[in-house]
């Protein structure tokens, strides 16, 4: 497979990536990672070629789609994060730690 071919493919398994955190599929969340791996893999076997500027822009959309999908994981930690939170009490400041008062 040619860098190129690679980076498409990297591109194609990010947006699988994407469409199931959105759905929260965790079966096609790991298919898709493990493509998006594979494709990372072999785009990195060409590292010593000259990139033209298709490669750069396959590469600038492959990084663009990788950070969307960083983005949504970490909302989702977030939100998860939060709800343990609320569920403890913690998200209560009275509860938590640093908790100040007013004299």
């Amino acid at each position: 497979m040619n860098r190129r071919d690679a980076l498409i493919a990297v591109i194609e398994a990010l947006h699988a990536e994407i469409a199931a955190l959105k759905a929260s599929d965790v079966a096609a969340l790991e298919t898709a990672t493990k493509a998006k791996l594979a494709g990372i893999e072999a785009a990195a076997r060409h590292d010593g070629e000259p990139a033209d500027a298709e490669i750069r822009d396959l590469a600038g959309e492959a990084h663009r789609l990788n950070e969307t999908c960083r983005i949504y994981v970490n909302l989702m930690a977030a939100n998860v994060r939060r709800r343990l939170q609320i569920l403890s009490g913690a998200a209560n400041p009275a509860y938590g730690r640093g908790a100040t008062y007013a004299a």
